[in-house]
């Protein structure tokens, strides 16, 4: 009997692959109960009563302001290295990045996401090695329940001719964005390195901060949001996320206690993640996190994520030496994050 549920739910992703829509693509054809596909296993979902009574846990959010004044600055790395240790999570204010263009860059992504399916289809791949694919999930498997949640994704941004592949409704937006996105890289590339008591070129010259690619995700309105997850929980593989979010969701683990990560206007989110706790040797923390879906909206969520890593996927990466002694030994074998990627990508 399994074989034959698990026969028929193949068939299904099958053909939902096939429509190249998306789940955008069932919402406009008017789907009124969540497809077996998208439904979690309860275990996964949130309960009706967590985080009772500790509703004045929350992510830290950082000034830059003035990082450059030497006083600001220590206590700019002060508080990032208290988040980045404690956390994995934080929010930044007051960075490079225009309230506008912010928003400009949300809408163009949106608009993206909500043309009529002929518009899209033409960018949907499961063909990961392109720069520019529009998919559903990574991976469509029956073992493994599929996220409510549509994806552009924009790699290897940092090589000027690669915005051209980008759909031309967003292309604009997207790129004036990265070239701020650049400024905030270079800023937080130096301030991590302070806060490790390295000098504030050491992060950039191991190239870790080198890469820049988009995941530019679209969560739909959901007939029943409770049964289904936007993002199943997980840690992100590279070494720094930064995130743009247009409306709550977002949630992430923080003494084993999930937390909600709403959006502060004007605020950009960063996202420690695996190969960071690494090279840290544990000092920094990579933290698992998900997103919910709405329960009470209307409206569907925008989110950009950033994933800002090496450029050179060969190159082993392991405990600073500078951060290791008799006392505190490393914790973590040497990686490249092109095999790491291999081993754990979904």
């Amino acid at each position: 009997m399994v074989d034959v549920l698990d026969h028929e739910l193949e068939k299904e992703l099958k053909q939902f692959d096939e429509t190249k829509a998306g789940v955008k693509g069932l919402v406009d054809s008017g789907v009124t109960k969540l497809p077996r596909m998208f439904k979690h296993p309860p275990e996964c979902l949130p309960s009706p009563n967590q985080n009772n009574g500790i509703h004045d846990l929350q992510v830290p959010v950082i000034d830059l302001k003035d990082a450059e004044n030497n006083e600001r600055r220590s206590e700019i790395i002060s508080n990032l290295r208290k988040a980045a240790e404690e956390w994995g999570f934080f929010q930044i204010v007051n960075h490079p990045i225009p309230l506008d263009v912010m928003d400009d860059v949300l809408k163009g992504v949106q608009r993206f996401h909500e043309q009529p399916q002929e518009a899209k289809e033409e960018w949907y791949s499961r063909d990961f090695t392109k720069k520019v694919n529009f998919f559903c999930n990574g991976e469509l498997k029956v073992d493994t329940p599929t996220d409510w949640r549509d994806t552009l994704s924009c790699k290897v941004l940092e090589d000027e001719r690669n915005f051209e592949e980008i759909p031309e409704v967003c292309r604009t937006e997207i790129r004036e964005y990265m070239k701020y996105i650049v400024q905030v890289k270079e800023k937080l590339s130096g301030l991590f390195s302070e806060a490790l008591g390295l000098s504030s070129d050491y992060l950039e010259n191991l190239r870790c901060f080198k890469s820049r690619s988009l995941a530019c995700h679209y969560y739909p309105v959901c007939p029943e949001p409770h049964l289904t997850l936007g993002g199943t929980k997980h840690s992100d593989l590279g070494f720094l996320t930064l995130l743009l979010q247009d409306s709550a969701g977002l949630q992430v683990l923080h003494q084993n206690i999930w937390i909600d990560v709403p959006p502060v206007e004007g605020a950009l989110l960063i996202n420690l993640a695996d190969m960071l706790q690494f090279i840290t040797n544990g000092k920094f923390k990579s933290v698992q996190h998900r997103v919910l879906m709405p329960l009470s909206t209307l409206e569907p969520r925008t989110s950009i994520a950033c994933f800002v890593g090496t450029d050179d996927l060969q190159k082993p990466y392991g405990p600073l030496k500078e951060l290791i002694s008799e006392n505190n030994p490393a914790k973590y074998e040497d990686v490249c994050f092109g095999e790491y990627m291999k081993r754990y990508k979904l």
